[in-house]
């Protein structure tokens, strides 16, 4: 503790005084405390109103999309012969589903091996995917007589064994690693030679049975343990014959690779559990009104949140004379009036059956909050989707049926826009000058350098006598089946016309093209040069008079509305009527509101500015009181000096007197 004197001289109350001098001078912090709390109850109330319109935010999200509108149920008389699941795009309905067949993958298995570890030979693994038809399968060993097989054009596999990898565990390894659609595993039958290697297809169906060859090393090792052609050597078993799934849907009969199927009915994913024959099951389809009405609901709810929030921090209550925290508040005022406005006003360029909110259910109540008929609601969905979807999603709707609508911008104007097309997308392609020769021989003709869609590769084709139809799928497995292509999302479909060869890119547009490099195969296939080496064209058109760009099939125009035009013909396509959606447009004022210059945000940073400033006039003030109150304690160090100085003088004056009066009186 620090030993102070002052006032011992004069015996004044120094410190007393000092203190009740500097409690004077701290006056403007009292002042300040006050700013600052009024501003924290500022900052908190800015914080509930943010919080509340970010819970709306979330619960606008789901009706900004149409696949919330459009949402299905599916349901099925019995699941333990099929399930389904449908998205927004399903047809309503009920489907007949009478399964005869279940589709499987195939299974082949080697001969057993001592070791798992023993070095087999080493090679390059070709799989290719196809069908196996004709001949007598023997189910005694395994294998296939008099049988052809015919590859189903997904693209030839290879994988290379190596004195690294030569081993079982090591060719099961580098097959699964592959990732070609062949799964690997090694079983112990728990005989003398015990572990068989096993491959199974990773797709189901009657077109995806295995053939696997070897030809690096003809005779020997891998050649003499793996290679498995149905229509001539085969040197595994196979425990699992492929097969496609059978099944009716309404008596009309399909036939698919897989139990998951999801091409037959639109928008509609059957899982075929087990046969039913004779006793069909019932797959019903209908619109899911109760998963919308459960978002509006929501929604609903969080704007009544919203606008007790806003009611509560800007009331003033008459009886206790007490005012809200941001009573006159702009932004509270404005988050208020925006949103009420915009629920309360008719969807600007809508066509349609519906228009505003009450006409599907949703009304204002006399205390601005919103009440929802869901019964309204409900009757609007089953009549009318379609217009509920406008209502609450921004969407554009063509009226040409080969144009649909992708996408638009916060730029894009509402209303009907003009469409104008004048050129249509096409694909790339080459079309070979001789009839192709049927005949491949391996290192001789094999070989095919492509570039397709700006993606160059090597490929090898299959050595084999080929009939045209049959070499068109071979050169197409090969193309397709190239890892850098298929990364690239490019394909190609490979026809003939009279023997002459067709190779036509999957993609549309400009960055749509094929170019033969060589290779020993390009002579022969294609001739030299080529008839006809065509890159493909993007759309082009306009919209609303202003020439769009062309990408694909996609048109975009000058303000961001994108459309797809899949065909039809040049010239006036017709209109595309876009409307932005209450969810839209609510989510647009909550970002005004929300963003990095939104509204609330901007009153945020200026309320902790001002807090920030309270710091630094405090921090200021702080050293202004430490040098005031230096300055009291130097002035009545002083002063205790000179008081104690006069009092000694007074006390010496005060002994002479005393001392010359008894002199005198002597």
């Amino acid at each position: 503790m620090a030993i102070t004197s002052a006032g011992l001289g004069s015996g004044l109350d120094i410190e007393g005084i000092i203190t009740k001098l500097m409690s004077i001078e701290r006056q403007p912090l009292v002042l300040l405390a006050r700013k600052e709390a009024a501003y924290q109850a500022k900052l908190t109330a800015y914080g509930s109103l943010n919080g509340a319109v970010s819970s709306l935010q979330s619960a606008i999200t789901p009706l900004t999309s149409t696949s919330g509108v459009n949402a299905v149920t599916a349901s099925s008389s019995d699941s333990t012969v099929v399930t389904a699941s449908g998205v927004s795009t399903a047809n309503v309905g009920s489907y007949s589903i009478e399964v005869s067949q279940l589709a499987k993958a195939q299974q082949l298995v080697a001969v057993g091996q001592t070791s798992l570890s023993a070095s087999l030979g080493t090679g390059v693994l070709t799989f290719d995917f196809g069908t196996i038809s004709g001949g007598l399968f023997n189910a005694g060993t395994g294998q296939y007589a008099g049988s052809t097989f015919t590859s189903n054009g997904n693209g030839i596999k290879t994988v290379a064994i190596t004195a690294a990898n030569d081993s079982l565990v090591g060719i099961r390894d580098a097959v699964n690693n592959a990732n070609i659609g062949v799964t690997a595993t090694i079983i112990n039958d728990g005989s003398a030679t015990p572990y068989r290697l096993s491959f199974t297809s990773n797709n189901q169906g009657a077109s995806n049975s295995l053939k696997i060859t070897e030809t690096t090393n003809p005779g020997v090792g891998l050649d003499t343990l793996f290679t498995n052609d149905p229509a001539g050597v085969q040197h595994l078993a196979e425990t699992s014959t492929a097969q496609s799934a059978i099944f009716k849907v309404n008596g009309l009969q399909i036939t698919q690779n897989s139990n998951t199927v999801t091409s037959v009915i639109n928008g509609v994913t059957l899982n075929l559990m087990k046969t039913n024959v004779g006793t069909p099951a019932t797959v019903s389809i209908a619109k899911n009104s109760a998963a919308f009405i459960s978002s509006v609901s929501s929604f609903v709810a969080k704007y009544n949140e919203l606008n007790s929030t806003v009611h509560d921090l800007t009331k003033y209550d008459s009886k206790t004379h007490t005012a809200g925290t941001l009573l006159g508040d702009s932004a509270a005022r404005a988050v208020q009036s925006q949103l009420r406005n915009l629920l309360a006003s008719t969807v600007p360029g809508i066509s349609g059956s519906y228009t505003n909110l009450g006409q599907v259910g949703i009304t204002f109540q006399k205390d601005g909050s919103l009440a929802i008929d869901t019964s309204k609601l409900s009757t609007a969905l089953n009549t009318n989707a379609n217009d509920v979807v406008s209502l609450f999603a921004s969407i554009g709707k063509p009226t040409d049926a080969l144009v649909s609508y992708v996408s638009a911008t916060s730029s894009t104007a509402v209303g009907a826009r003009q469409l104008t097309v004048t050129a249509l997308a096409t694909q790339g392609f080459v079309v070979g000058s001789v009839v192709a020769g049927t005949v491949i021989t391996a290192g001789v003709n094999d070989a095919l350098g492509i570039t397709i869609d700006g993606i160059t590769a090597n490929v090898t084709i299959p050595a084999g006598a080929y009939t045209p139809g049959g070499l068109d799928l071979a050169i197409q497995s090969a193309i397709n089946g190239n890892s850098s292509i298929s990364a690239a999302g490019s394909s190609v479909a490979v026809t003939d016309a009279g023997g002459i060869i067709t190779l036509t890119s999957n993609k549309y547009g400009s960055a749509s093209s094929i170019v033969i490099n060589g290779g020993s195969a390009s002579a022969g296939l294609f001739g030299v040069p080529v008839t006809t080496n065509a890159t493909g064209v993007d759309v082009a058109g306009s919209i609303d008079g202003s020439i769009g760009t062309g990408s694909g099939q996609t048109l975009t125009g000058t303000d961001g509305l994108v459309v797809s035009i899949t065909g039809g013909a040049l010239g006036s396509r017709g209109t595309v009527n876009f409307a932005r959606g209450y969810g839209d447009l609510l989510s647009s004022a909550v970002s005004s509101f929300l963003g990095t210059t939104g509204t609330i945000t901007g009153k945020t940073d200026s309320v902790n500015k001002s807090i920030d400033s309270i710091n630094a006039q405090r921090a200021r003030l702080a050293t202004q009181f430490a040098a005031t109150e230096k300055r009291y304690r130097a002035q009545f160090s002083a002063l205790d000096a000179s008081i104690s100085s006069l009092t000694a003088t007074g006390n010496f004056l005060t002994q002479q007197l005393n001392a010359l009066t008894k002199s005198l009186a002597r």
